[in-house]
């Protein structure tokens, strides 16, 4: 609702391959879409709550800080290997904290050392806080909790994964998913010879993020997973494994979500892209 006035959002190329014009002209548009709305044509999308919206910005806030964080310890083991210490991941441990604070640095470099330790214990403190946030949140949303029982899906991307698809059921299939998050190929076809190319890369990019580091663990501690995995990597480049157990794992959820079901019980639920849920009244 708008200024008092209810009112409907809907795609944009959906409603222009209605029009067999392709000239752009207001009025014209305008009579379209009275027309898709009589004829009950209309494309409409799902539009997340006010509640929804300010639970996208805790999981993009906490992201933007752990960016910001990643570049600050960059910073760290610049300063460190330029002193020929290197300790990579040891370098956070306590020894390693100790070795880097006893480097002799020249005065701005000892500087910048001192800034960038203060700032890295100012952004944990504050990643912590929202780490929290979002697990409390995921611990009240049900369909969040349902998600988490997947292995290697935690809190962030099951609340990220809950609030970028809203309603599963205005997807008939599997397929529809993958290709809303832009996890399948780009196609090239013609003269009866299928070309595929990269994947399209369309929708929300932060999840499909989240998704293809979720699947790398859910390889680890899922049986099934893995063998696919480890079997697209003797084939096929790693990064093309890796995303196509990101699909798999977005299917996977999606029909968790689906069918209301959870790990493991998911696994022997009927989960391929090509066949829709039936349902089944009566028994």
């Amino acid at each position: 609702m708008v200024f008092g006035v209810d009112g409907e959002a809907g795609t944009r190329s959906a409603c222009r391959a209605s029009d067999s014009r392709q000239q752009k002209h207001d009025k014209r548009d305008a009579r379209l879409l009275v027309q898709l709305l009589a004829e009950d044509r209309f494309p409409r999308i799902w539009v997340p709550s006010r509640e929804e919206k300010d639970l996208r910005q805790l999981l993009i806030h906490r992201y933007k800080l752990v960016r910001i964080r990643a570049q600050v310890k960059n910073g760290l083991q610049h300063l460190a290997l330029n002193q020929g210490l290197q300790r990579k991941k040891r370098l956070w441990s306590e020894a390693g904290q100790k070795a880097l604070c006893e480097l002799p640095l020249a005065p701005w470099a000892s500087r910048r050392r001192e800034d960038l330790l203060k700032m890295r214990s100012e952004l944990d403190a504050k990643i912590d806080l929202l780490d929290q946030a979002v697990m409390e949140a995921a611990e009240k949303n049900e369909k969040a909790k349902l998600l988490m029982t997947q292995p290697g899906v935690g809190p962030i991307t099951s609340m990220a994964f809950v609030l970028t698809m809203g309603d599963v059921k205005r997807f008939p299939r599997g397929k529809q998913v993958a290709s809303y998050l832009g996890l399948i190929p780009r196609e090239y076809s013609s003269g009866g010879k299928q070309r595929l190319g990269s994947i399209s890369k369309q929708g929300n990019s932060f999840l499909r993020m989240l998704l293809v580091e979720a699947a790398q663990g859910a390889a680890r501690y899922d049986a099934g997973m893995r063998n696919e995995y480890l079997h697209r990597c003797h084939t096929k480049a790693k990064g093309v494994a890796k995303v196509a157990a990101a699909r798999k794992l977005a299917i996977r959820l999606y029909w968790m979500l689906r069918s209301n079901t959870k790990y493991p019980e998911v696994v022997h639920v009927e989960s391929s892209s090509r066949v829709p849920l039936v349902v089944r009244h009566g028994g």
